[in-house]
């Protein structure tokens, strides 16, 4: 089916003989896969009598190579897969294989992708950007400090340069345009944090989604923002960049190197908010963030502070 996607790509139309030349097989097997890329991958694609087949929307394909001539610093392995469970998944995946890190696992569909706290993340083919970086970690927890705050400052800053001009951050994963997420970032750790062990920085991003109803919140996509669909790999190469860049100085200065950009950039920062851990509920107003990534609230006149991977932030119906 791949192929007979690239053929189709472009968004115009393409007669069935022409498919079926291209492809080295007859008129009515092209028939039966374009139905498979309808009922599959949910691609709605138009049927005109005397013209042929076209995609309803064009697509951007993933590709290893153009993602290489775009990216202009150390280039990364990158794994790419028309469909597997989650990015996440599969890097972990890799690892266990002996796959040497750093890499980058991409997909063009996820049948399971997963947020935070267990959360689906729907998605759709070829639409937006599921992707997973893996890195070795050495020299104990000091290297994981405040990473996932540093990745969603990459990811930021990469949607910016794209033209979403409004995005911004939400502790700890999260980024927002409008109150609506754009992106949300996911960190999985195996081995030992105190000796080596590899971290696996997922991202999602909703790139050139335009309607879906299965999701179940507030959500924007970089297309929606700016009226233009993107070609991923442009952002791919982009985000990689700026992650380098990030991960570099991470290294060598710490989360306290961002502190101060990282409270710039939150939209929430100064909000009355409900911090949420499992049945517990902590209201409060958000000072800004610690040198080491957690959250600083004053709760009741007093400064606390609170970091963990199962923690919910809300804004409160009175802020």
């Amino acid at each position: 089916m791949l192929k007979l996607l690239k053929l189709l790509k472009d968004g115009r139309f393409h007669s069935g003989q022409d498919l079926g030349a291209a492809l080295g097989v007859s008129r009515a097997a092209v028939w039966k896969q374009l139905q498979l890329l309808e009922a599959e991958l949910n691609l709605p694609i138009h049927k005109v009598r005397g013209r042929g087949y076209q995609l309803a929307t064009p697509l951007s394909l993933l590709e290893e190579s153009a993602i290489a001539e775009l990216f202009q610093g150390e280039q990364w392995p990158v794994l790419i897969f028309e469909s597997i469970d989650s990015t996440n998944a599969q890097a972990l995946r890799s690892i266990s294989e002996g796959q040497a890190a750093p890499f980058l696992v991409l997909a063009e569909r996820q049948a399971a992708g997963r947020g935070r706290r267990g959360r689906q993340w729907v998605s759709p083919f070829a639409e937006n950007l599921y992707y997973s970086l893996v890195l070795r970690i050495e020299g104990g927890m000091r290297q994981l400090e405040g990473l996932s705050l540093v990745v969603g400052l990459a990811v930021m800053r990469t949607l910016q340069a794209f033209g979403v001009a409004g995005a911004g951050l939400k502790w700890p994963n999260d980024v927002l345009v409008n109150n609506q997420k754009i992106a949300g970032i996911l960190l999985e750790l195996v081995g030992d944090p105190a000796d080596v062990c590899h971290v696996v920085l997922g991202i999602g991003i909703n790139v050139n989604m335009q309607v879906n109803e299965q999701i179940d919140q507030l959500w924007t996509s970089v297309r929606r923002e700016t009226g233009v669909a993107v070609d991923r790999n442009k952002l791919v190469a982009a985000l990689s960049q700026n992650l380098q860049q990030d991960l570099q100085r991470h290294r060598q200065s710490g989360f306290a190197a961002f502190q101060a950009e990282w409270e710039q950039s939150h939209l929430w920062q100064g909000a009355a908010v409900s911090l949420i851990a499992g049945v517990n509920r902590i209201d409060g107003i958000v000072l800004g963030i610690d040198r080491q990534g957690a959250l600083r609230l004053e709760v009741d006149g007093v400064e606390k502070s609170f970091s963990g991977g199962e923690l919910s932030l809300r804004l409160r119906d009175d802020s």
